[in-house]
């Protein structure tokens, strides 16, 4: 007997993949749905090798090769459950990013800065999108993501905890990128250790949250901010209920012993009808009906900015959230933005002594050269006044951008961060 030739192979294969792909996203059979992912798979490839065989007979034309039909059948199931080219980067600890157009433009960045161009991680377009359809499809229990024509993009995290972005049919060929969190429980002191901020800005933050108070952490893209958010999560005590919100579960504190009680919320996306989707807004509300110690918001950047603003300055006190922002001072303009887009629609004013009433601290993140990200500028906020946002920059960016003590904490808020355990003497000016 011959051997198939490569293209008949992959070609059938991906005949067999969309097939099987369909019928899972339909599956209402008993003797599949609720089995292992992997012998689901199994099933419905072969249940579709079935019908190839039926159509041959129906046709009335010799059977296809059994030795064509038995290697597409062990291509697609790989394909479905094999992360193929890409499962070798995702294992590569010194990765940080990875970006790929198409199946066989890649590239990676590595912790030290430096970019690779790396070999192709399936071997056409359409395996990639048939690869990442498989990641977006609901397993374990998880939101099933849809990527196709109707919603051709996809956000989600993926297994390690990597944030994976992809988009076709908007973009000439499919895209793919990859964020990886190499620091996924770090701590204050190993951010010391990786030179992101001085000793004296570990003991600041860790009383920030010690004293309950309410932090916004901003910077630009890459910069660090789930990182330190983290970090920083760190000191919240163990007996606190913790509720996180996220577009795409990437904090993963609910997975982390040091928060035995986190509850981890995730916006849905609507279904194939167009309905039944919750934003990042609906799920604050909710969350607050939850009785929560502390609500943390992965990223805020709409209508969710608002309830998260109530919740702050109506109890939920030490409550933490990011915002993309160049500086600390521009981060109180996004805000306003943001809440004037929102349901309801607050003009500058009103926002304004919002965000004076519930925000304490604001701690801005920036990038340098070879990748190292840093504390840049920590601001104490005061009070508003009219549409401006009042505030202190208690550290400013140095020479080299790391953060150094400028203006004094206002004593009231001293008083409480020292109650928290900080001493003050680390606050004075010549820690420069």
């Amino acid at each position: 007997m011959s051997e198939p030739d490569r293209s008949s192979v992959q070609l059938l294969a991906g005949h067999l993949r969309e097939q099987t792909l369909a019928a899972m996203a339909a599956d209402t059979n008993t003797d599949t749905a609720g089995r292992p992912r992997l012998e689901q798979i199994r099933l419905h490839v072969r249940a579709a090798a079935d019908e190839v065989l039926r159509f041959d007979l129906v046709a009335r034309r010799g059977p296809t090769d059994p030795n064509l039909l038995l290697q597409a059948q062990e291509l697609a199931v790989r394909s479905l459950t094999e992360l193929q080219g890409l499962q070798p980067l995702l294992a590569d600890p010194e990765i940080t990013n990875i970006s790929i157009i198409g199946c066989d433009r890649v590239w990676v960045r590595y912790a030290d800065g430096t970019k690779r161009q790396m070999p192709a991680v399936a071997d056409s377009d359409a395996d990639l999108v048939a690869m990442l359809r498989l990641l977006a499809a609901a397993r374990d229990g998880g939101e099933e993501r849809r990527f196709d024509h109707g919603v051709p993009r996809l956000s989600m995290q993926l297994p390690d905890g990597s944030r994976l972005f992809a988009t076709m049919a908007v973009t000439e060929r499919p895209t793919v990128s990859v964020r990886r969190h190499r620091l996924m429980h770090a701590t204050l002191d190993d951010l010391i250790g990786t030179h992101t901020m001085t000793e004296p800005i570990a003991l600041l933050l860790t009383a920030m949250v010690k004293a309950r108070k309410n932090v916004l952490i901003t910077g630009g893209t890459d910069t660090g901010k789930t990182t330190l958010l983290r970090a920083m999560a760190k000191a919240i005590p163990a007996s606190e209920k913790i509720i996180t919100i996220e577009d795409t579960y990437e904090l993963g504190l609910d997975t982390d012993p040091d928060h035995p009680d986190c509850i981890a919320m995730q916006v849905r996306e609507p279904n194939v009808e167009g309905s039944g989707s919750i934003d990042q807004a609906e799920l604050v509300r909710w969350a607050l009906r939850m009785s929560p110690d502390r609500v943390i918001v992965g990223e805020a950047r709409g209508g969710e900015v608002v309830p998260l603003l109530n919740a702050m300055s109506q109890g939920t006190d030490g409550s933490l959230a990011t915002v993309h922002a160049s500086s600390s001072q521009v981060a109180f303009g996004r805000l306003l933005t943001y809440a004037a887009q929102s349901a309801e629609r607050l003009d500058f004013d009103a926002t304004a002594m919002l965000v004076g009433n519930a925000l304490d601290f604001v701690v801005q993140l920036s990038k340098l050269p070879g990748d190292r990200r840093v504390v840049s500028s920590i601001r104490q906020v005061l009070h508003a006044q009219g549409r401006d946002v009042v505030s202190n920059e208690v550290y400013e960016p140095g020479p080299d951008k790391l953060a150094r003590p400028a203006a004094p904490i206002r004593a009231d808020m001293l008083d409480d961060l020292v109650a928290a355990g900080l001493d003050p003497l680390v606050l004075r000016p010549q820690d420069r």
